[in-house]
């Protein structure tokens, strides 16, 4: 070895024997001085503050971190000068832990080995006038730029890092956001090429806030953030990112991509999350409050796969929002509703208007290639969008197709299909209030062919039907519509104004109008339709949505008004035949008013007007009745003699015209009830004729025991009747006859009470159409012999016939 390289070897050598005797002197200097170096290196620091900086005690080791320089320093704390207004502290740490590289310092660089920081507190708090506790930190008042060849100049590089119990608090009042960690390990490595540094993370987080907005609340509130993250810092662009491949997010595993780019004394930020197989509630809880609270009214019961784009700046305002779900046979609960089978790609974003202010007002959730099945009917939304979650609108358009049978799962107390199909091509916009639709627009049809139905309410049996709906700017219109309900036919067309806007609130003022043609009705198989429902009623109001849409639809066809316009060839009730039927309806909750009935029956016409009051078993009427030249015998045999036991139709000829005013009730069954009717009847028989008439042949068995009294010819009959229950007052009236004339008052008593008085001449009649003078012929009238007979109920029911001794003489 040259003489000259050993000297050398020697000067380096006494030279760093001189530079580590130097720093054991420091290091021994400072712990024996320690409470003077404290004070002098806190009175120094705060010189640069506008502030206080304390640090309550500092312990060097050269030996603990050889070659490098070890500094452990205690109870640090950092506050502003507004401190004693805000009373946030910037930093409070217990343990601060530093070792540097000696060797690295030669060469002028700061090399920190490692920084272990232990239960410390890091709050940076910005109040609402925009004034940060980090203005402690004076700015230099030396502003001249340095010289990139300057020699003096240090760079920092830091080797490892370790926080543990460390809480972390951005509380931006200004902004109205609040960033809050807890840190229970934060650790890692980092290393710096010359394109700027890369490191190597490993973090176990609480996140306890990361709410952009405080008034929506926090996103991943009270979630355990743990994983593994690679960062890196490029020089050229000044953007950091970090990714990872294992990130657990409140236990569910994340893939994470991320970047921050510097912007006007702040930090934009892009963060890219994607999820696989994560539960709905899982996903849900990991927004914002405003959106988990809506989020939580619906339910999947797999797993789905998610994507989360999230970018924004931390100095204000909110962040861009972009999330995706795939839902693949999964089962989607939503309020009041399950839908199985279910599939669809969804977006959400508060970016719906591009340029307008990101927010709830300019969200957007949008479901594409949406399919499933409700209570066992399949349908498909091309799309579906809900805008605006502040005043939320439903926008969509789906198509369904399926047997009938398939209703019997939804309309199970309502109604049963035994055939038939159905399709569905329907377009809807609405306001969505509380998760309920309001005042809908909606367009497109409802096709039903060859239905076989059985509607439950009404035992109501109706076959071969088909029907065509379209919903046209809220009206319903219905036409080509066929029923058949055992040997009737009915073809129907009507419409429905304004329907969809008062379906949900107003019920009781929608107005159906409906054209009934027939060829042929019978009426015998539609009398369960004139009671009243007799399922249990609808609970809760109208505006619940908590009942099922079979409930709603029944409670608004009770409550909806009908009104009818019908055309009819033949009606058949029972014995009952009319033909040229026409008849004007209104069909309410409450029964039926009869606006205008007319028709042709037993030879003459019908009209009719009223109302029919329906109950759960029998139907109050009030109606108002014209007869116009009816044949008495095939009327009264129409309706079974109205109640009556005598006369009947077998007893009656002639033509029959008549006025009436009844009321009274009939079963389910169209049967007048016993002592229900009440009312008035004023008629007029014309070539009228009483055939085998027994009251009268039992008198005339004393009377006229060579009369015949089984064909009594009347030519003309006026009577008035007071109906009231089983009893009907005859008010005086004439009989004039070709075999014996009568006057006739008093009452009848369908079951018991009859109390007629008869006064009966003696003198046949029989010549007296010969005679043209009225005065001649009511003075022969009664010429000769008068009875005065009285017929008597006898207390037992039965009525006996004898001589009126009650009569008053005239």
């Amino acid at each position: 070895m040259a003489s000259w390289l050993k000297w050398v070897l020697r000067i380096l050598a006494g030279l760093i024997v001189l530079i580590i005797i130097l720093l054991v002197g420091v290091t021994l200097y400072i712990n024996t001085h320690k409470a003077r170096v404290v004070a002098l290196i806190n009175t120094e620091l705060n010189k640069n503050l506008d502030g206080s900086l304390a640090i309550g005690d500092l312990s060097p080791s050269f030996f603990r971190s050889f070659p490098g320089v070890s500094l452990t320093l205690k109870n640090v704390l950092i506050r502003d000068r507004k401190w004693t207004q805000h009373h946030h502290t910037l930093l409070d740490a217990k343990d601060f832990d530093v070792s540097v590289n000696t060797a690295a310092l030669l060469r002028g660089t700061i090399s920190i080995n490692h920084i272990d920081i232990n239960d410390a507190a890091i709050d940076l708090y910005t109040d609402t006038s925009g004034y940060s506790n980090t203005s402690v930190f004076k700015k230099s008042k030396d502003n001249k730029p340095k010289d990139p060849k300057d020699k003096s100049s240090t760079s920092a590089e830091l080797g490892h890092f370790n926080l543990k119990n460390v809480k972390l608090t951005i509380n931006n009042e200004h902004a109205k956001k609040l960033f809050k960690f807890d840190v229970n390990e934060l650790r890692g490595g980092m290393n710096f090429p010359d394109s700027g540094w890369n490191a190597k993370v490993h973090m176990k987080v609480m996140a306890r806030s990361l709410a952009f907005k405080l008034e929506h609340g926090s996103f991943i509130k009270d979630k355990l953030v743990e994983g593994d993250l690679v960062a890196g810092y490029n020089e050229t662009s000044k953007k950091i990112s970090v990714k990872s491949g294992n990130l657990g997010i409140g236990g569910d595993p994340f893939t994470l991509s991320a970047l921050f780019t510097p912007a006007n004394n702040s930090m934009n930020f892009a963060f890219h999350l994607t999820a696989n197989q994560i539960l709905w509630r899982s996903a849900s809880s990991l927004v914002s409050a405003n959106i988990t609270k809506t989020l939580y009214k619906f339910n999947l019961d797999k797993p789905i796969d998610i994507t989360a784009k999230i970018e924004g700046n931390f100095g204000g305002g909110d962040p861009l929002l972009y999330i995706t779900a795939t839902v693949k046979n999964n089962t989607l609960t939503i309020p009041g509703a399950v839908i199985n089978n279910c599939n669809f790609n969804g977006v959400f974003t508060n970016n719906y208007i591009k340029g307008k202010e990101l927010g709830d007002e300019n969200s957007i959730i949008n479901l594409v290639k949406f399919t499933g099945s409700y209570s066992h009917l399949p349908f498909v939304f091309d799309t579906l969008n809900i805008i605006n979650l502040v005043k939320p609108i439903a926008v969509g358009a789906f198509k369904s197709s399926f047997p009938l049978t398939n209703l019997n799962y939804m309309f199970a107390k309502v109604a049963r299909f035994d055939a038939g199909t159905g399709s569905m091509n329907m377009r809807f916009k609405a306001d969505i209030i509380d998760l309920r639709l309001n005042k809908p627009f909606i367009a497109g049809d409802v096709i039903v062919k060859n239905a076989g139905v059985t509607y439950l309410p009404k035992n109501l049996n109706i076959k071969n039907t088909s029907v065509s709906l379209h919903f046209v700017q809220g009206t319903l219109i219905m036409d080509n519509i066929r029923i058949q309900s055992g040997k009737s036919v009915v073809t129907m067309s009507g419409r429905a104004n304004n329907l969809m806007n008062l379906y949900y609130n107003e019920p009781e003022k929608i107005l159906v109008n409906w054209e009934i043609n027939s060829p042929q009705i019978h009426l015998g198989e539609f009398l369960g339709f004139l009671n009243r429902r007799k399922t249990t009623p609808v609970k809760g109001s109208s505006n619940s949505n908590n009942g099922n849409l079979v409930d709603k639809i029944t409670n608004v066809i009770n409550k909806s008004h009908v009104d009818l316009h019908m055309q009819v060839a033949n009606v058949f009730y029972n014995k009952f035949l009319a033909t040229n039927a026409k008849a004007n309806l209104l069909l309410s909750e409450d029964g039926i008013e009869i606006k205008d009935i007319g028709l042709k029956t037993a030879g003459g016409t019908l009209a009719i007007r009223g109302r029919i009051v329906q109950d759960y078993t029998s139907n109050r009427f009030d109606v108002s009745t014209v007869i116009n030249h009816v044949s008495i015998h095939d009327f009264f045999y129409a309706f079974d003699n109205f109640g009556l036991t005598a006369p009947t139709y077998q007893n009656l000829k002639g033509l029959l015209s008549a006025k009436a005013q009844l009321a009274g009730t009939f079963n389910g069954h169209g049967g007048i009830l016993s002592k229900s009717l009440n009312g008035m009847v004023v008629l007029n028989l014309k070539n009228g004729a009483l055939v085998n008439f027994n009251p009268l042949k039992t008198a005339g068995k004393i009377a006229f025991p060579f009369r015949n009294l089984n064909n009594i010819e009347i030519p003309n009959l006026d009577a008035n009747f007071d109906i009231k229950g089983d009893m009907v007052t005859i008010k005086p009236m004439q009989i004039t006859s070709s075999v014996i004339n009568a006057d006739v008052a008093g009452v009848y008593g369908i079951n018991r009470g009859t109390d007629i008085a008869l006064d009966i001449p003696l003198r046949n009649p029989k010549n007296d159409t010969t005679i043209t003078d009225k005065e001649e012929l009511k003075k022969k009238r009664y010429k000769g012999i008068v009875l005065h007979l009285a017929a008597k109920d006898d207390g037992t029911g039965k009525v006996k016939i004898g001589f009126n001794k009650d009569r008053k003489k005239d």
